[in-house]
């Protein structure tokens, strides 16, 4: 038995001087003082052993696994030494170097934009509903009291997919889903992209976004529009802005007006920025068409609204001063960062 503990104790030392890494020197002392280890082998050993001779096997057993455990203690603390070392050597920091600058990033600004604008309607009291962009001639035409070959069409000129389904020309359709669904009254604003097939360049674009407004009730005229919309561009100009409605004519509106907002740059004295008329304009209203509201179900004699839509991005070019439209798409950090 004694020559048997030396062998094992002289493998177990052999295998330890060769393990080059702490995973070798675990394989090590698994294979010797593991659950199926040599040594662990030779003590289940034990009930073999003449009972006279156990005291001593016993002993010779230990003295052997404590030589072999205090090896591989000071071989673990020698690799594990080694290995810190050449970590140091592969980490090392350049302290003279300049350092990395986190780079955040923040929202467009046709977010930003479009954030502004519905913070102050919902504390008009207005709701903030969006639909789909792939929509049906039905609803982006038809119930807008723009039937086919209707003039207006030729304005909008969309991307069809069928002559069924077209890429919306205005988010107006919206609109014309939530009055079909019959809970009134109305007050509700749908921000969303939209779609013409347009020529790119300084202020227009096939892809753009519009904002576009609804006000559903009993008893609302057009002073209640009025109202609206000047408190709409105090709040998005600042308190010294005057509004101007010009007459327009809109197929889904009946009377229509452009609105008009004295330039927030020179006061309404003239300038570069407003092309020294002293007004800049901002977005299309009306009261909603009669015959609109009877293709949506809504009884025109008792229900009467408003309606207005606004381009994001003129929103968004007039509140940052922007002169091409293109900068918004392009994606140049040097521009955005700005924002």
């Amino acid at each position: 038995m004694k020559e048997k503990l030396q062998a094992i104790r002289e493998q177990a030392m052999q295998r330890i001087s060769q393990a080059d890494g702490l995973e070798k020197l675990n394989e090590a002392r698994v294979a010797f003082l593991g659950k199926k280890g040599e040594l662990t082998a030779v003590l289940k050993g034990m009930k073999d052993v003449d009972p006279k001779d156990r005291p001593a096997i016993g002993q010779m057993v230990n003295e052997t696994r404590e030589s072999i455990e205090r090896v591989l203690e000071e071989t673990k603390k020698k690799l594990e030494a080694k290995a810190r070392e050449m970590q140091l050597e592969r980490e090392v920091i350049d302290v003279t170097l300049p350092a990395k600058k986190n780079s955040v990033g923040h929202r467009h600004p046709n977010t930003i934009a479009q954030e502004e604008v519905e913070r102050i309607f919902i504390g008009m009291g207005y709701e903030v509903i969006e639909g789909p962009e792939i929509e049906y001639d039905e609803y982006n035409f038809e119930k807008l009291n723009i039937p086919a070959n209707h003039p207006a069409k030729d304005e909008q000129d969309t991307f069809y997919v069928n002559k069924e389904i077209v890429l919306r020309t205005q988010t107006s359709p919206v609109q014309a889903r939530v009055m079909e669904q019959g809970k009134l009254p109305i007050r509700m604003i749908s921000p969303g992209r939209v779609f013409r097939s347009d020529e790119v360049d300084a202020t227009h674009s096939p892809s753009f976004h519009q904002i576009e407004g609804l006000v559903i009730d009993k008893n609302i005229t057009f002073a209640d529009l009025k109202g609206t919309l000047e408190e709409f561009a105090k709040e998005l100009f600042g308190e010294e802005t005057r509004t101007k409605f010009r007459p327009h004519h809109f197929p889904f509106t009946e009377p229509s007006a452009e609105v008009d907002v004295s330039c927030f740059k020179c006061g309404g004295k003239g300038c570069r920025f407003c092309k020294g008329s002293g007004w800049i304009e901002i977005l299309g209203c009306g009261m909603v068409h009669p015959h609109v509201l009877e293709m949506c179900g809504i009884d025109p004699q008792e229900y009467t609204g408003f309606a207005f839509g606004v381009g994001l991005e003129r929103i968004a070019l007039l509140k940052y001063e922007i002169d091409d439209m293109r900068l918004l798409y392009e994606n140049d950090y040097r521009f955005l960062k700005q924002f």
